[in-house]
């Protein structure tokens, strides 16, 4: 295996370049943006005739993805890519999903894969100065693909790791320790995730000496991983003990790659690994099977953040590495402390990567600036303007600057803007949540119930995490001071399905296809409940009377009170 120690002066003479003198590249590079694309439609719109960074500030608005769609879906029914871009636009990638169900669908060409390969590489450096002995080892990472779909202009649409790995720049790419994984590229293209992970996992442990990290895109898929080890650890060893693959592993490449890995008949490897499993403790359980292992490389920034209790019960506190912020709009930055605690993860925005600007999130007024002007200690919107046709976007994400790298600004992620539930890649804002309580407010009504208030959370106690409501509900007559739980009991089993039908696709897609999120539930409360909700929240320093009720409650004391409360339970079925 090639050591990388070779590159370490030139990689560290790149991060320097790029963090000394972000001003100018950000400048140099809006210019190679704009000069070739003056003459697209969008641009032509706003009057852009010259490059004049000014000009571009002054004429083109910042937007939303609502407001450039009509270009893109231009360009994915089959128009040119001039309508918003002078380089051909070659495919285009999925977002999560939006608030109205669908997922947002950005324009795509090869400077993403160029970017995002040049982070990789990056970040590769950055983490071999603070871990020592990776050289001579393996990744264990759950890595996936997840199948494409072909729009009408002939173009392919797949989630950002999907076009990665579906590269020439991943197939082609260098033979160092940062690339080579326990599992064949055939484990990590195939298209069932559910075989996929089955393979990651029997090749991690049939080279469990090997592995020298761990890891997976978020902190989610890691937990399930496990989990999912935690099912099928026997028929694992048994695979293992005969030297052949269970027959449920049915793709083909899948298969066939495998089973080289497999070998023969291994009975000592399968009789350690049940030992270990057999345990009536879980606890550490990684460090136990992969000895070897030195860090978890996952996002556990965001949402990802409610997973590591998990993490560091099943991995032993072994660091929890965040290495890269990234979305479909472009790649940001890379964590240049991946050592730091999960809780104090910044991102060292890249200024080679898009052309970035930000919206002022303190206070009333919402001015945009520059890269080299953001401040210590305020929090901003991002909005990118990149290679492939998107110019001045917002993209969602609310960040905490929280220093400075060299010259470039450190930011934190803190939230998605409006997104108050969230478990695996599902975002439910407030919007999707006031709809889908809407919809149970229907049922109620056709029972004689009234909806009084609600609440939520999401409840990652148990894996797979699910949503929480808390509703509390009268009966409409007065006389009926009590509402019959037993009465109601499928009213209230239909309201948490009403819920979930009304959520969107991305949610769905977690829930009934992945499994990643489980069955929502709805705790019925008490009367009075929300009366001592607000009680306990005015005694912490709110405002009487600008009070609100929480969409989304973040506090553990604040639950306490809501649990307290709690009369009966209900799932959707």
């Amino acid at each position: 295996m090639k050591p990388i120690s070779s590159n370490d002066e030139t990689w560290e003479a790149k991060l320097k370049h790029l963090t000394f003198n972000v001003k100018e590249i950000q400048n140099n590079l809006l210019e190679e943006i704009l000069t070739p694309n003056l003459k697209t439609e969008y641009l032509q719109r706003f009057n852009m005739d010259r490059f004049d960074k000014e000009l571009f500030k002054k004429n083109v608005p910042v937007v939303s993805y609502e407001d450039i769609q009509p270009y893109i879906d231009r360009v994915v029914n089959g128009e040119s890519s001039d309508v918003i871009s002078a380089r051909p636009i070659t495919g285009f990638l999925l977002s999560s999903g939006t608030s109205g169900g669908a997922q947002k669908m950005m324009p795509w060409n090869h400077k993403y894969l160029d970017n995002l390969t040049f982070a990789y590489d990056l970040r590769m450096h950055v983490i071999t100065k603070h871990v020592k002995g990776l050289e001579q080892g393996k990744g264990m990472m759950f890595l996936f693909t997840k199948q494409e779909t072909i729009t009408h202009s002939g173009l392919p649409a797949r989630v950002a790791t999907s076009s990665y790995f579906k590269s020439d720049y991943f197939k082609n790419r260098p033979s160092n320790w940062y690339y080579s994984y326990t599992s064949p590229d055939e484990v990590i293209l195939c298209s069932n995730n559910t075989q996929s992970l089955y393979c990651h996992l029997l090749c991690g442990l049939l080279q469990r000496d090997d592995v020298v990290r761990m890891g997976s895109i978020f902190a989610s898929v890691m937990v399930r991983a496990i989990k999912f080890l935690e099912t099928y650890w026997e028929e694992l060893c048994s695979n293992i003990r005969t030297g052949h693959l269970s027959e449920w592993i049915t793709d083909l490449a899948c298969r066939s790659s495998v089973s080289l890995v497999l070998g023969g008949p291994r009975p000592d490897l399968a009789d350690t690994i049940e030992t270990i499993c057999n345990q009536s403790s879980w606890k550490g359980i990684v460090t136990r099977i992969w000895p070897n292992t030195k860090y978890i490389e996952t996002v556990v920034t965001g949402s990802m953040g409610q997973y590591v209790p998990t993490l560091n019960y099943y991995c032993n506190d072994l660091p929890l590495v965040s290495t890269t912020y990234g979305s479909s709009e472009t790649t940001f930055g890379i964590n240049v402390d991946p050592l730091c605690k999960p809780e104090d993860v910044s991102y060292a925005f890249m200024p080679n990567m898009s052309y970035f600007e930000f919206i002022t999130m303190d206070g009333d007024k919402r001015d945009v600036v520059d890269l080299h002007d953001v401040k210590v200690g305020c929090t901003y919107e991002p909005v990118v303007t990149n290679f492939a046709g998107l110019y001045r976007m917002r993209v969602g994400d609310v960040l905490l600057v929280t220093g400075f790298y060299n010259n470039a600004p450190e930011f934190k992620f803190v939230r998605r803007e409006n997104v108050v539930l969230s478990i695996d890649s599902d975002k439910t804002n407030e919007e999707d949540l006031f709809k889908a309580v809407s919809q149970v407010k229907l049922v109620l009504d056709s029972s004689d119930l009234v909806l009084e208030d609600f609440t939520s959370y999401a409840d990652t106690s148990t894996f797979p995490g699910h949503y929480v409501v808390y509703l509390e509900a009268k009966a409409k007559k007065e006389e009926k001071k009590k509402v019959s739980l037993e009465v109601n009991e499928e009213v209230f089993t239909k309201c948490c399905s009403v819920m979930e039908d009304s959520l969107d696709n991305v949610y769905k897609r977690c829930r009934f296809k992945d499994g990643s999120v489980g069955p929502l539930e709805i705790r019925v409360v008490s009367e009075g409940t929300f009366d001592l909700l607000m009680d306990f929240f005015i005694s912490q320093g709110a405002s009487t009377g600008q009070y609100k009720t929480p969409r989304c409650i973040k506090s553990g004391k604040a639950l306490e009170v809501m649990e307290g409360c709690v009369v009966a339970k209900f799932f959707s079925t």
